[in-house]
């Protein structure tokens, strides 16, 4: 597991990284928000531990920032301050869990476990194509970080072709799976919807996505 331990003072710091590294637990430090927002773009972390009281960037803004650009790692707060509003305000902005200082090493080893199982869950139910993420249980798709909104037919179109990455997807199959047996719709209702979403997936990125494959089909990605 890579964990970024985001802390800036000194002592906490390095009993945080020491103690980890050995558990055997890949570790990187940010003293800062900045850098970790930085380095949390730049790698991929299985968690977070970031401390509320930060120079520049405090931690609730850290992981509000995660949350905005799509991040879903999992974010395990550290805080001296132990109000409930203050506990509150971390869980709102879409912490997963919570721990006031001083706190036991042995119990942020189970808090660690048990958010590593259930990130192995919520993993399932992320898609992930290049710079594009799917998050299909709250229905939220993000490309280099930026959220895109999509009606729920789109959504669906994009999760059938992301499932299939590198796969044509039949025009038929697009049909059934979105429409099933309502003949009414028209034909070219699913040249709209590709065109929908060709503007708000590709507009604008040099790298186009969604590819057409005539007579065929469309694919996300290139066909294997």
């Amino acid at each position: 597991m890579n964990i970024l331990v985001v802390e800036d003072d000194a002592v906490m710091a390095d009993l945080l990284v020491r103690g980890l590294r050995e558990e055997s637990y890949d570790v990187d430090l940010a003293r800062d928000g900045g850098t970790a927002l930085n380095l949390s773009a730049a790698n991929s972390f299985d968690l977070v531990l970031l401390d509320v009281m930060l120079p520049g960037l405090d931690g609730l803004e850290v992981a509000k920032q995660l949350r905005e650009r799509g991040e879903q790692v999992p974010l395990l707060m550290l805080t001296a301050r132990d109000a409930l509003p203050e506990i509150v305000r971390g869980l709102d902005v879409v912490a997963d869990d919570y721990m006031t200082k001083p706190f036991s090493f042995v119990e942020l080893l189970a808090r660690i476990r048990a958010l590593g199982r259930r990130n192995v869950a919520r993993r399932k139910n992320v898609l992930e194509v290049r710079d594009l993420i799917l998050d299909t249980t709250s229905f939220r798709a993000f490309r280099k970080g930026i959220e895109i909104h999509l009606s729920v037919t789109e959504f669906r179109l994009l999760e059938l072709l992301v499932r299939n990455h590198g796969r044509i997807v039949a025009r038929s199959a697009i049909f059934d799976t979105l429409w099933g047996n309502r003949r009414s719709i028209e034909e070219n209702t699913i040249d709209a919807f590709i065109r929908l979403l060709r503007k708000k997936i590709d507009g604008g990125a040099q790298s186009k996505l969604i590819q057409t494959h005539r007579g065929f089909g469309y694919s996300v990605g290139a066909p294997n």
